[in-house]
């Protein structure tokens, strides 16, 4: 027997399987990637070498006013350590400067002061402008073209208006727009309602190419793209964690160049072979990415790509909030079956979609071809099974139902983290 560990809110869960049973064990190497400076010093050596870009301060030199995107509560984005150097460096160069910190709540919901205190500091909170970005608040917002996909561009007046835009943010393998990072903290970061729902449609989501670790052709990254170079999106800082969610790597400059080489790095890392099973046990990689259903879908699609069909899908998440999104769960609760939303969904034009359908459909896409069970001791599990998936409190619970449906012998492979590997 061998115990596999996967993270869970803050902590882990664990089951102990008989190895004869195991065909293999996907893990991205950046989990145990051993950086040879400290996360300071590698913040620092980015900001010093920048790519294909002037110097922050150079940038920040004369101006009067700047926005800083910053991540929300949903990404282990470490701004304890990154923001805190941003601000020294430009105030060392324009000390009157005025700074606004611009959360990317893209189409989620505001963070709470709690949350913002655990993730800036109480010293940023206390001193610094923060304001969450709205997509839904109209009046705040600026259109300033047409997206390649035909939806208008709408963003944040604060990004549009600044006399400098810049974004710190978090390169991981994204499972519809390649990799995080990047351009995406413009879209769907500080983007409108309208231009989100644009660039999330069905035609998109449906796309081979609209995949994790996928850039070229991938039609969501396109306008993502030219959201960003439209709202003149001038520098990024962008990192790259362990599994402890410390800094192994950074990249600043050029808001393409930087984050292409951000993300060649990761994908060096974290892209491994399919070894499809019979069942496959994953997770979301912990707080804060598995605080709910919606968010957790992303660790299902590792599963998608190394299971058989007809297979079942374990995936450890805590959902302490639940399933994170009232219209998600109500369309499985309701459903005729999975492929009848694939269907209804599949005719929506791109500007008809209806907020939260790109998860609808994904989760849709997996429950049409696999079981899924979900371990977790923080959610009502009524909610599991109102979406049509299998509740379990343990993870030895739900190979037990696993194994019911698949046979005693069924083979398992593991995906410790799903949010961080690339299955090909």
């Amino acid at each position: 027997m061998k115990t596999y560990s996967f993270p869970y809110d803050y902590k882990s869960v664990d089951v102990s399987i008989d190895e004869r049973f195991v065909q293999g064990v996907l893990v991205s190497n950046a989990a145990a990637y051993k950086a040879e400076k400290s996360p300071a010093e590698l913040i620092e050596e980015a900001l010093d070498h920048p790519i294909n870009s002037p110097s922050l301060e150079a940038l920040v030199e004369g101006k009067r006013n700047m926005v800083i995107i910053t991540s929300d509560h949903t990404r282990p984005m470490p701004s304890k350590v990154t923001l805190p150097i941003l601000l020294r460096r430009i105030r060392a160069v324009n000390p009157t400067i005025d700074i606004t910190i611009l959360i990317a709540t893209g189409f989620h919901r505001a963070m709470t002061h709690e949350e913002m205190v655990h993730r800036f500091g109480e010293d940023i909170v206390n001193n610094e402008k923060l304001i969450n970005h709205d997509s839904e608040d109209a009046a705040n917002m600026v259109e300033i073209g047409t997206l390649p996909s035909g939806g208008k561009c709408v963003i944040n007046r604060l990004a549009v208006e600044t006399e400098l835009l810049i974004a710190e943010g978090l390169i991981n393998p994204h499972f519809f727009a390649g990799f995080s990072g990047g351009r995406k903290s413009v879209l769907p970061g500080v983007a409108s309602k309208v231009t989100v729902l644009a660039n999330h449609c069905a035609e998109f989501i449906e796309s081979e190419h609209s995949r994790t670790g996928k850039i070229d052709e991938n039609p969501i990254h396109k306008d993502m793209l030219y959201a960003a170079r439209k709202a003149n999106l001038q520098f990024i800082l962008n990192v790259i964690i362990d599994r402890k969610k410390e800094i192994i790597k950074a990249v600043a400059g050029d808001c393409v160049d930087a984050h292409e080489e951000g993300y060649e790095f990761i994908r060096s890392l974290s892209s491994v072979k399919a070894i499809p099973a019979d069942i496959v046990i994953t997770s979301n990689g912990g707080y804060p990415s598995d605080q709910n259903l919606y968010q957790s879908v992303k660790g299902m699609t590792a599963g998608e790509a190394s299971c058989k069909d007809g297979g079942v899908i374990i995936i450890a998440a805590s959902c302490k909030e639940g399933h994170g999104g009232q219209a998600l769960y109500e369309a499985f609760k309701n459903m005729e079956s999975p492929q009848k939303i694939l269907d209804d969904i599949h005719g929506v034009p791109r500007n008809e979609t209806k907020p939260y359908q790109w998860k609808i459909q994904i989760l849709a896409r997996i429950l049409n071809h696999y079981k899924v069970i979900v371990v977790t001791q923080d959610c009502d599990h009524q909610v599991i099974r109102d979406m049509h998936m299998t509740p379990a409190s343990t993870l030895d619970e739900a190979l037990s139902i696993a194994r019911g449906i698949m046979g005693e012998d069924a083979s398992i492979t593991i995906i410790p983290n799903g949010s961080t590997v690339i299955v090909e």
